[in-house]
């Protein structure tokens, strides 16, 4: 069901003509579960059906240093805490979170300046990981992880000029991109597995621009 859904959203773009396209650029907070808050920026374009009716796609950049603490939970769990240090070491993680979904949004006067809107969105949670190895913690490794992703959100949307709009925008998030991670345990000589998931589900607030053109 994610797949066909998934397929339906990417592809009403290509349907529809490309006669009247729109614009935006957004930045705000984000809260995912995985990490702490931070700045996200986005760009959102696509085309409207007309005043009330937009279809399009989004791209958007999240970036955050962190310690894994589920990653460091497990390895305690394994290896005891007597290297609760060089454990967190071994979990720092420098993530790049990159959504690419197709949207659908549609909005409504409120005054005659302002609209409120509602918008869904579908697609995928691409991630670039740069972890630490586990036996040699002072190097990187990369790895790339990717899970279905959905959104929801509504706000606000002022009307600056004829082409030209600003809006506040609220909206969850949905996604948990996850990959296996292997371990040499050198004084056993076993090898562990390791699920790492990273939850990206959370709250966005952001503002931005759009433009007609």
């Amino acid at each position: 069901m994610k797949k066909i859904t998934l397929l339906i959203i990417l592809i009403i773009p290509i349907f529809i003509s490309a006669q009247h396209k729109y614009g935006s650029v957004k930045f705000g907070l984000f809260t995912p579960s995985a990490t702490e808050a931070g700045f996200i920026i986005g760009y959102e374009g696509g085309w409207y059906i007309d005043d009330n009716f937009i279809v399009g796609w989004s791209a958007d950049w999240f970036h955050k240093n962190f310690v894994d603490a589920s990653l460091v939970k497990q390895y305690e769990e394994f290896y005891g805490n007597i290297h609760s240090e060089l454990n967190e070491l071994r979990a720092t993680t420098n993530l790049h979170s990159i959504p690419l979904m197709g949207s659908i949004t549609g909005s409504w006067p409120v005054t005659p300046r302002v609209k409120a809107f509602v918008t869904g969105s579908a697609g995928l949670n691409v991630l670039l990981i740069f972890y630490r190895n586990y036996n040699n913690p002072n190097e990187s490794e990369f790895q790339g992880a990717y899970d279905f992703a959905w959104r929801l959100g509504g706000g606000l949307i002022y009307e600056l000029g004829d082409k030209s709009d600003a809006f506040m925008e609220f909206a969850y998030h949905n996604s948990e991109p996850s990959w296996t991670y292997d371990v040499n345990d050198s004084s056993s000589g076993f090898k562990r597995t390791f699920e790492r998931k990273f939850n990206m589900s959370g709250m966005m607030m952001r503002v931005g621009f759009r433009f007609y053109f």
